[in-house]
């Protein structure tokens, strides 16, 4: 079953689970309708200017000052895992599912960090692979640190959160914004990716010439409206990621006991493949900026924290230029996706679930292979549609390390290189020793 959903981007929303449990024109009056508490929660500081301020006003059965005290919860699969410093590129297999039923793990087990820059409470973020094979059930989880980004590859998402229901599925994503409580069901083995982000939210990037229309419109996000339980369940658990450690408590109650709420600060999901592409339809490789879904900007204007970036199915019509990505050194660190199907730079090697990395001024482009075929210049250049894949990007102006974790990983692909050894030398000097050639050796270096 899906969700209900309130549709628009950072909307004002107001929503009730029973008519009439929203309080009339006063946000925590002295007794709230259905003797329900009112919480405020606030994602940006209080003072922060109208635009940008985010918070929401939750009316629950039960408020979350009343959680237990946490005490420290060991995470596997991310213990002892640090940040190397590593120039080099990196591409990753998929993780496989576990045959055995002993080796089985929920969202939060799931979890294994593959990089990150910065630390919590500082601008900065971490990059996550999961893979879940069962339900977290009466467990739930979240975030002090910041925000996250879930990318479905594989399996259907079943979220419940304070503020309603969401279910993602591949080619969509959800964003779970810092300390909003969730918890994870799922009816079959489930993978994916995760961009969590510290000092700031996800925003969809302005458009500038393009205009009032194009990339991810206002319309296709979906926030869920009120839905809530009443339980008092003995072993509810719930995990708290803070200042980078993990934490638990167990309580009596459920905290998906948000009967209605009101506000801009609440989760929301998006289909991607209601992206609207530009390109060019003269020549030249367009910058993927243009793909660029949404971003969390820095302090630097016009540089961004966090870019989420897709390259879906898409019409190219270029001509007389190189169509596939250009090879390039970027001050920016870019770990990579596939969520089904091919990418268009790579004739090989990097499948859905897998990932790769080039951080910072790291030299990456098309393969051997991709780069003959798009060079090929015996065939006229036609219209062409891409439709083999959805490959997507975190992009940053943080300078990303790689966890021990990824580096030691048998699914590291330690020959990733190898891909551009095939790369010719096609250089022709002029023959006519009329023209002019500097070079430094005539220089007497």
């Amino acid at each position: 079953m899906d969700g209900e959903y309130m549709s628009g981007f950072g909307n004002e929303f107001a929503t009730e689970a029973i008519p009439n449990s929203l309080p009339k024109g006063q946000n925590s009056p002295q007794q709230c309708p259905f003797g329900l508490y009112a919480e405020q929660l606030t994602g940006t500081a209080f003072t922060a200017p109208r635009a940008k301020n985010q918070r929401t006003w939750l009316y629950r059965i039960r408020p979350s000052v009343a959680d237990n005290q946490f005490a420290d919860y060991h995470h596997a699969g991310l213990a002892g895992s640090k940040l190397l410093a590593s120039p080099n590129q990196h591409r990753w297999q998929p993780e496989q599912f576990p045959e055995s039923s002993e080796k089985s793990n929920d969202f939060v087990d799931g979890l294994t960090l593959m990089s990150g820059a910065g630390a919590a409470g500082s601008m900065g973020l971490a990059i996550y692979n999961y893979l879940a094979t069962k339900s977290m059930g009466h467990k739930a989880m979240y975030n002090s640190d910041g925000d996250m980004l879930i990318v479905p590859q594989e399996g259907v998402l079943r979220i419940k959160t304070e503020l309603g229901l969401i279910v993602a599925e591949p080619c969509e994503i959800v964003v779970i914004q810092r300390g909003i409580k969730f918890s994870i069901d799922i009816d079959s083995p489930a993978r994916g990716y995760i961009l969590e982000i510290y000092g700031g939210h996800f925003t969809i990037p302005d458009l500038g010439p393009i205009g009032a229309n194009g990339l991810a419109n206002s319309r296709d996000f979906l926030t869920p409206k009120a839905c809530f339980e009443d339980s008092e369940q003995q072993d509810y658990s719930l995990v708290n990621k803070f200042s980078g450690e993990w934490f638990v408590s167990s309580g009596n109650y459920t905290p998906f006991n948000v009967v209605a709420w009101h506000g801009n600060f609440a989760p929301y999901k998006y289909d991607l493949r209601k992206f609207c592409c530009m390109n060019s339809v003269t020549y030249d490789h367009p910058d993927p900026s243009i793909y660029t879904v949404l971003t969390c900007a820095s302090p630097e204007p016009g540089t961004a924290l966090a870019d989420f970036v897709i390259f879906p199915p898409r019409w190219m019509v270029m001509e007389g230029s190189f169509r596939p990505p250009y090879f390039h050194r970027n001050c920016m660190s870019e770990y990579m996706g596939m969520v089904y199907g091919e990418y268009d730079a790579k004739a090989g090697g990097f499948v859905p679930g897998g990932s790769s990395l080039h951080t910072a001024m790291t030299a990456h482009g098309p393969d051997a292979a991709t780069f003959e075929k798009a060079s090929d210049d015996s065939k006229p250049q036609v219209p062409e549609k891409f439709e083999g894949g959805l490959a997507f990007m975190f992009e940053t102006c943080c300078t990303l390390k790689v966890s021990t974790n990824a580096l030691q990983s048998p699914l590291r692909d330690t020959n990733y290189a190898d891909c551009w050894k095939g790369l010719p030398k096609t250089f022709v000097p002029p023959s006519d020793p009329e023209v002019p050639v500097r070079t430094f050796a005539q220089m007497g270096l």
